[in-house]
């Protein structure tokens, strides 16, 4: 009859606990700083991407009150115009009716009511 043995278990000594300890501690911190990271990677995409569309409906909201603001302009330089051009021609047409004085002869006072200060150059 063979008799088996088995190798005894050392004892474990304290530097080896020591060493398991210092070993367990370091796996947790490595798996709470990937954890940490992670979610902070995750933070910073959600915020980029915020900040992408904000930016996006901001710059919408702008155009939009540009264009607003060029068709408002627009409007109000155009019935100034209309104004100007209405203002010029009831001027000439006064100019045109001074009695005594053929049109031909009238010339310079008639360019004179219309073009206003433009001709004082």
């Amino acid at each position: 009859m063979t008799a088996t043995t088995t190798a005894p278990e050392a004892p474990e000594t304290p530097s080896l606990a020591a060493l398991k300890r210092v070993k367990s501690t370091e796996t947790e911190w490595a798996a709470t700083v990937a954890g940490a990271r992670a979610e902070s990677e995750a933070m910073l995409a959600r915020l980029r991407d915020e900040s992408a569309a904000a930016i996006k409906a901001a710059s919408a909201e702008a155009e939009k009150e540009r264009a607003a603001a060029l068709q408002s302009a627009r409007t109000e330089a155009g019935g100034l115009a209309a104004t100007i051009v209405a203002q010029g021609a009831k001027a000439a047409d006064q100019a045109l009716r001074v009695e005594g004085k053929k049109p031909e002869e009238r010339k310079d006072e008639v360019l004179q009511v219309v073009l206003g200060t433009f001709g004082s150059d």
